[in-house]
């Protein structure tokens, strides 16, 4: 399998602007009801290019699903760690790591999609990165809302913060749910039960 950085994407990204526009006519295919949804590979969103990815590309593989900012307190270690994760375990255990932007906490990801590519470029991200969300709310993507159904939080099911992180198995199940505080690094001893 053939992994292009984030770099190359952009510049994609950028040179295909049209293919862009062209991509977000198409059809996102989630469940109506997201608490009847089975497995994470029944949903589909938008990546950074705007083209819609269906999360059936993820079966069989470990995920670690993240709601990522540029602006917060947590971005520069999280950003690092991630990175670091994705190179180690990428290849030797079909690690892959989503990041979903979202900028419902204290406004900290405020740009657009063209300016959180050359950000997430900046930091040579090389695991999959999508197109701004919202996490919470009415308005919250259905993946979201699902992934909060499965693995509730403490004090209510709601993202409390930027960076929080859910593991998915192999079998699309969400079956861990970890803080923003809980550094990347340290779910290498969670994620080793689901190898």
């Amino acid at each position: 399998m053939i992994f292009l950085s984030y770099r190359t994407v952009c510049k994609a990204a950028f040179a295909c602007r049209a293919l862009t526009v062209a991509s977000n006519t198409t059809k996102m295919s989630n469940p109506e009801n997201y608490k009847e949804a089975s497995s994470i590979y029944e949903f589909s969103a938008k990546n950074i290019k705007g083209e819609v990815v269906s999360l059936e590309k993820y079966r069989g593989h470990v995920c670690i699903i993240v709601n990522v900012a540029s602006q917060c307190g947590y971005t520069k270690n999280n950003y690092a760690e991630l990175n670091q994760l994705f190179e180690e375990y990428g290849d030797s255990k079909g690690l892959r790591i989503l990041a979903f932007p979202c900028n419902q906490f204290a406004n900290e990801e405020p740009g657009d999609n063209d300016q959180i590519c050359q950000f997430v470029q900046s930091k040579n991200v090389k695991f999959d990165v999508f197109q701004k969300v919202n996490v919470n709310g009415n308005d919250a993507h259905p993946l979201w809302n699902y992934l909060k159904y499965k693995q509730g939080g403490t004090l209510g099911d709601f993202i409390k913060w930027n960076f929080t992180k859910f593991i998915v198995n192999k079998d699309g199940q969400p079956v861990e749910r970890h803080g923003p505080n809980t550094n990347p690094k340290d779910l290498v001893k969670f994620l080793e039960k689901y190898w």
